[in-house]
């Protein structure tokens, strides 16, 4: 595989999921694949869900030409079994917006997906040490892998609740994740953060405010899904990115992250770790006063500078770098107590 071959499949991923929005807009409607107005949510209209199929169908069909043509080489085989995956998770995520899935179903699901994940090869193996070298983690790999799969899958899925919020992220995050597999020339996460970078740049010029279409559950599981994968390539007999493993990601990841702690210990205090809220950071912004539009560029700057630093980590010593995420994340999280503070 070469770089023409990722940049055709790149340009085909954006062109495709462009063609693909009005048809999807007709499907959703068609087939009660809706989000309603409710006390849940903060759109006024009826919004057509599954918007994540204009992207993840292009890519899953790239994936299988792609793996076809490398049948015979590791590279050929992992792209079949991430597209069989990739389309397991598509399935999962259609069947909540059609039907609205109960909590436990969706996370049975999920730990389900991470597993298969973990037994076909794409598995945390080290973690990233930044202060010497990387752990291995023998034993651990299980239970991290799992874990990693359902932290990306959920971050994105949490942090999906305003236009063009959750699909920005994901471009941003797909570009950090490209410019890190050039770095390090691993065909593998080139090829994908460089088709779900294309697919999500086309499918947020109908998702930003005012949104035409949603993600739906069957676009955030898939792009934490993906992510997650392309986090997880390098143990798949390839060239190896150990710095990615877990650092440039997690660093990367730092809003939806956060968000998904905060939710899990605003659940435990009432009871329910399944519970949703309105109480996500964006909803909080948005009570202050923000516009959604003004809410997804504050979060879109902070996630770049993130990146930025993620980026870091792949030409600069660990050390600075690692100080200076701990500095940043200190400082953005005195911001925010003294932001709720005065709202209070």
């Amino acid at each position: 595989m070469n770089y023409a071959i990722i940049l055709i499949a790149a340009v085909l991923t954006h062109v495709l999921t462009h063609l693909l929005i009005p048809l999807n807009i007709k499907f959703s409607n068609k087939y009660r694949l809706i989000a309603i107005p409710s006390e849940r949510h903060i759109h006024k209209k009826v919004t057509p869900l599954a918007g994540g199929l204009s992207f993840a169908l292009p890519m899953s069909l790239i994936q299988v030409i792609l793996g076809v043509m490398f049948i015979s080489k590791p590279e050929g085989i992992m792209l079949l079994q991430l597209c069989g995956m990739g389309i397991l998770v598509l399935i999962i995520g259609l069947l909540d917006d059609r039907y609205e899935s109960s909590a436990w179903f969706k996370t049975i699901a999920q730990l389900g997906v991470a597993l298969v994940m973990y037994l076909i090869g794409f598995r945390v193996i080290n973690l990233t040490n930044p202060f010497g070298n990387d752990f291995t983690l023998a034993g651990f790999s299980l239970p991290l892998t799992i874990l990693w799969y359902l932290m990306m899958m959920n971050a994105i899925n949490l942090i999906d609740g305003m236009d063009g919020l959750a699909t920005g992220i994901a471009a941003i995050v797909s570009g950090v994740l490209l410019v890190v597999g050039l770095r390090h020339e691993n065909m593998q996460v080139i090829l994908l953060s460089s088709m779900l970078l294309a697919g999500t740049l086309a499918f947020l010029v109908y998702n930003f405010n005012p949104a035409k279409i949603f993600l739906g559950d069957t676009g955030a599981l898939y792009i934490g899904f993906i992510i997650a994968a392309i986090s997880t390539t390098g143990s798949q007999q390839f060239k190896g990115i150990t710095s990615i493993t877990l650092m440039i990601p997690l660093t990367v990841m730092a809003v939806p992250i956060l968000d998904v702690g905060l939710a899990i210990f605003r659940r435990i205090s009432v009871g329910n770790i399944f519970k949703p809220d309105k109480n996500h950071i964006h909803h909080l912004m948005l009570k202050l006063g923000f516009s959604q539009k003004t809410v997804a560029l504050i979060v879109y700057f902070i996630t770049l500078l993130f990146g930025l630093i993620a980026i870091g980590f792949s030409f600069s010593s660990r050390k600075i770098l690692f100080s200076v995420l701990v500095f940043v994340a200190a400082l953005a999280i005195v911001a925010w107590y003294l932001v709720m503070a005065k709202r209070k």
